[in-house]
């Protein structure tokens, strides 16, 4: 089912791990947050990879290089090879590449994992907007990335140089909870300079080519935490996602995502790779999962039944997305499209803004 008409959760006989090739994981609020495992993640990766399934670790995060990624994901248990890690410097860089002349000197805004993927592609970073430059991009710097960085990008995007960045998510999951992201950093220099980057990560479509290219998938599950990144990214695609609740996307968020933001699958952590998904059936004027029926009546969601709350997710999902559509449908609303401008958070959140669901999330726990 396209993103344009996902009504409800998508099922599966089948384990996931079983039923798709490759694993396109995010690493952020998926495999790891703070630098530590998330739980039942490494045991998971363990017995997907050993049942066949090629996994590859795709993230927006364009601090670290592939080298130093796949370093940390073998030191908490998962072994990966660099070339097993596909990020958003990378993809950047090949877009820069294809619009600057070789070896044309780029002022880069980050880490030294984006500046690794530029020096790949030929072209030569540098610290200055005073320099000859072809292009300013910016790419997350960590939290001690210095003030100065932005006013150089801002001086050199406010005399006309083509301004690009690894990705624009607005926020990074840690280990003491949600912190500013590369996005927020855009936003300072967008605020001062004026005008908009071209964008390569997560859910452009730069970032999708960089990843088929780089894992020749032909039948990829995307497994992430974010919508307005990992699902729409997958949406735009055309490929199946599966949202898993250990990051930034919690329940509430999930029922409130336009058809843009929809993923395919939901899991509370990996361990919903390695398992089938169960269907959700239309009935009663409601939604059956499980041992679950949920319905929306007067713009409030219910629950009623027992069983594993995921189920009971799975159906206020297709609840909560029918009534969304319904209303957008006979105000004229228009939905956003895959592969959009801006971040999306608040569109995700729109549908929200009419449907109540606080009492049937917290019967299920959630």
């Amino acid at each position: 089912m396209s993103e344009s008409t996902r009504t409800r959760p998508g099922d599966s006989a089948r384990p996931l791990h079983e039923a798709y090739d490759t694993a396109l994981l995010d690493l952020d609020g998926v495999v790891y947050a703070g630098g530590e495992a998330i739980a039942h993640a490494v045991e998971s990766l363990d017995v997907a990879r050993a049942a066949g399934m090629h996994l590859a670790y795709v993230t927006n995060n364009a601090l670290r290089t592939p080298q130093t990624v796949a370093e940390h994901l073998t030191s908490l248990g998962a072994p990966a090879r660099p070339d097993d890690v596909i990020n958003s410097a990378q993809a950047v860089a090949r877009l820069i590449s294809e619009q600057v002349p070789p070896g044309a000197r780029v002022l880069a805004i980050g880490g030294e994992g984006l500046r690794v993927a530029l020096r790949e592609r030929g072209l030569v970073p540098v610290d200055s907007a005073d320099e000859d430059i072809a292009a300013v991009v910016q790419g997350y710097g960590g939290p001690q990335q210095p003030w100065e960085r932005l006013m150089e990008a801002g001086y050199a995007v406010a005399r006309g140089v083509p301004w690009f960045a690894s990705n624009t998510d607005l926020t990074i999951p840690t280990a003491r909870g949600i912190a500013p992201g590369n996005g927020a950093a855009v936003e300072v220099v967008r605020f001062v300079a004026g005008g908009a980057p071209q964008v390569a990560g997560k859910p452009q479509p730069p970032m999708h080519r960089e990843t088929i290219l780089r894992t020749g998938a032909k039948h990829p599950l995307v497994v992430g935490d974010r919508l307005d990144t990992d699902i729409e990214g997958a949406n735009g695609g055309g490929v199946d996602s599966l949202l898993v609740l250990t990051g930034v996307t919690d329940a509430a968020q999930l029922l409130a995502a336009e058809p843009v933001y929809r993923p395919t699958f939901v899991a509370a952590d990996l361990r919903g790779m390695l398992t089938a998904h169960p269907e959700v059936r239309a009935a009663d004027e409601g939604f059956v999962c499980g041992g679950w029926t949920a319905r929306v009546r007067d713009a409030r969601a219910e629950i009623d039944g027992a069983g594993d709350p995921l189920d009971g997710l799975r159906a206020l999902c297709a609840a909560t997305w029918t009534a969304g559509d319904a209303e957008r449908e006979r105000t004229g609303e228009p939905a956003r499209r895959a592969g959009g401008a801006g971040p999306g958070l608040s569109a995700a959140h729109r549908d929200g803004d009419r449907i109540n669901a606080d009492k049937a999330l917290a019967k299920l726990g959630l």
